[in-house]
Formats: structure tokens, sequence, C-alpha cells
């Protein structure tokens, strides 16, 4: 594994961290896999996760577009990883 996957990692489980505190939700059951539903994170919880996710990395991620249609956390968090990247380049 080369250096950008181990920080690929590393920024999807602080992501996951996020997800746990500002959506209330187990830690143990994020999985990339995992439903937006079965987590039971509504549209108002990703807001807040956003807002949490903007505040730990200094960015913005814009609520519409690929994000309004994430179902699952691998495309939800996929999503953020880009915006971020985009944004720190």
């Amino acid at each position: 594994m080369d250096g950008q996957d181990t920080d690929q990692a590393a920024l999807i489980e602080q992501l996951f961290d996020v997800i746990a505190k500002e959506g209330l939700v187990d830690r143990d059951k994020i999985t990339m896999d995992a439903t937006l539903e079965d987590l039971q994170i509504k549209s108002m919880d990703v807001v807040i996760i956003l807002t949490g996710i903007e505040e730990k990395f200094s960015v913005y991620i814009p609520v519409d577009g690929p994000l309004a249609e994430a179902k699952n956390v691998r495309e939800f968090v996929g999503h953020v990883v880009e915006q971020i990247r985009a944004q720190k380049a």
C-alpha cells in the first residue's frame, strides 16, 4: 500500500468518526456498504454531518448534486473525499 492509499484510508476513518459523532451513529455500524437509511441518517442529519466535516477539514461541501443522490456510505464518503481533495489541491 502506497502513501496515497494510506492517506485515503486515514481520511475515510476520520470521516467515519465525524459521521458517528455528528450523526449520533454507533461507529461500529458505519461501513462503506451501509446505507444512510440503515444508519437512520436523515437529510437534516446529513446537513449536521457536513457541517462537522467542513469545520474539521476547513472546506465547503455543497449538499446538492452527487451528494444529494448518495444512498450509502461509499457514495457519500466518495463525494466528500473528492471535494476535500479538490479544495486542498
